[in-house]
């Protein structure tokens, strides 16, 4: 009965298939699956504090890949809301002292590590080495740590910044195929920022990045560390290997990897 079934089966998709080329009938399309959305917990930086800068350079081939980032749909931190108000806080300490904070990245979707991980394993494509690695062999991206299969910031309370004195200027547009200046040079020969001078440059995959690296010392050392004080101050933790990165404790999700693109349409209605 069961080799009947299925024969009958066979046949009738292939009498419908007859059908529709004899009738020139369109198969319906298929309709897209909906595009995730945030938890409600989710929130738009901008909608917790309007005066802290966003320069989110995974919107932009000013990157260690050197092309937009999947899952980046509008340059736009979006963070859960205790991270974004922690933030608020921090923020208010440093605008008292005369800067403020700006950020590179926050919450980032799966499908961005996911575009890292193909990057990092293309050996070939090196075309921002001398930039954001160049001393680190590609090779060894993932053994040094550098690149890993999942990320924190996909969990929504981690959060990539700097410190800016007041008041801001505006960092230059990065040309994609410009000449390239490594990311651990003195700041005058590094690819131009508005962030006080913190020793690299944000996402320099070298030692030099590490918060306290013995060779930085004075001036940039003391600025890695007003960026530390003030968010540990508000319940962040540095991550010491990147001066730059930090994650709100508790987190509100310790354990969920969200996948919902970087727009506004994701936190629409929180």
């Amino acid at each position: 009965m069961t080799g009947l079934a299925s024969a009958l089966r066979s046949l009738a998709v292939t009498g419908a298939a007859v059908l529709l080329a004899c009738t020139g009938a369109v198969a319906a399309p298929a309709v897209a699956a909906p595009e995730p959305k945030a938890p409600r917990e989710f929130v738009a930086l901008d909608s917790v504090d309007r005066t802290i800068l966003q320069e989110m350079r995974y919107t932009t081939a000013h990157n260690f890949v050197g092309e937009p980032i999947d899952g980046y749909r509008q340059p736009l931190c979006l963070l859960t809301r205790p991270a974004a108000e922690a933030l608020h806080r921090a923020q208010r300490r440093l605008l008292a002292r005369g800067y403020t904070l700006k950020v590179y990245d926050c919450y980032r979707p799966q499908r961005a590590v996911d575009h890292f991980v193909r990057w990092a394993k293309d050996l070939a494509d090196e075309r921002m080495k001398a930039e954001f690695y160049p001393l680190v062999a590609k090779e060894r991206l993932f053994a040094d740590g550098y690149i890993a299969e999942k990320s924190g910031h996909s969990r929504g309370s981690t959060v990539d910044l700097t410190v800016v004195r007041l008041p801001a200027v505006p960092t230059r547009a990065y040309v994609p195929g410009e000449e390239l200046s490594s990311c651990t040079r003195p700041r005058k020969e590094r690819f131009p920022d508005s962030s006080v001078d913190m020793g690299t440059g944000y996402d320099c995959f070298d030692t030099l990045s590490h918060t306290d690296d013995p060779r930085i010392t004075g001036v940039q050392r003391a600025n890695r560390q007003l960026l530390k004080g003030v968010l540990e101050a508000e319940g962040f933790v540095n991550l010491p290997e990147e001066w730059w990165h930090f994650t709100f404790k508790p987190e509100p999700f310790p354990s969920t990897f969200f996948d919902f693109p970087v727009a506004r349409r994701s936190v629409a209605g929180h």
